[in-house]
């Protein structure tokens, strides 16, 4: 039976094989970092297939590939001050929390309570400590905290928000998938002379759970 290890390094090696995974930091992050202890118990022998996986109140923690594409394209440096919209169980912020190292942060806004608290504790066990979280409407972002060089929209918008806009350095990067309740497409804006540079990955769409807020889609 192989260990979580052997099954990490096959999921790793498994995105280099497809041309998602290609930057060496990147690819470090996801070697360092046990997947195992961000999915609910009874999923862990399922934690390093190449598939989204079911979490509490009907969320879920992405594809790992999925997932490789979006760090990619975010192009995080180490020292970046980072902010994730969309915690889930914690598992892509304690990615983010190795890309940053210990000189940079990651702010992480979920607004589910029993996932900020199912998050922490799944950080807590990594021993990570360079993530911030706080419990609130995503979409407004965190202009206490702003501007951020990095931001990562873990969840399905209808359009860039707003405030995250604003929220973001100049020459700054904001990665969100974009589109319906049903289908996205990966998007990177880049902040040039204060506006929003867009560029969209063709290869594939994607299906993220919805960002709930002001500024994301209503609730049903």
């Amino acid at each position: 039976m192989l260990s979580f290890e052997d099954e990490r390094k096959k999921l790793v090696e498994y995105m280099q094989s497809t041309g998602v995974l290609k930057n060496e930091r990147i690819k470090n992050a996801f070697l360092s970092v046990h997947r195992e202890n961000f999915v609910l118990s009874y999923e862990k022998e399922q934690a390093y297939l190449d598939t989204a996986l079911p979490l509490i109140h009907n969320q879920t923690i992405s594809q790992p590939s999925t997932i490789a594409i979006m760090l990619e394209m975010l192009n995080v440096e180490e020292g970046n001050k980072v902010l994730e919209i969309g915690l889930g169980s914690g598992y892509v912020a304690a990615l983010l929390s190795k890309l940053v190292g210990e000189s940079g942060t990651v702010y992480a806004v979920e607004r589910i309570k029993e996932l900020v608290d199912f998050a922490r504790k799944n950080l807590e066990k990594e021993k990570i400590n360079n993530v911030k979280i706080f419990c609130k409407d995503g979409s407004l972002g965190l202009e206490e905290y702003a501007p951020f060089d990095r931001i990562l929209i873990s969840c399905a918008v209808p359009s860039l928000p707003k405030p995250l806009a604003d929220q973001v350095v100049e020459n700054g990067i904001i990665v969100a998938p974009i589109g319906s309740r049903f289908c996205q497409f990966m998007t990177k804006f880049t902040k040039k002379n204060g506006k929003l540079i867009k560029e969209v990955y063709q290869l594939s769409t994607f299906v993220f759970v919805p960002l709930i807020g002001e500024f994301g889609f209503r609730e049903i």
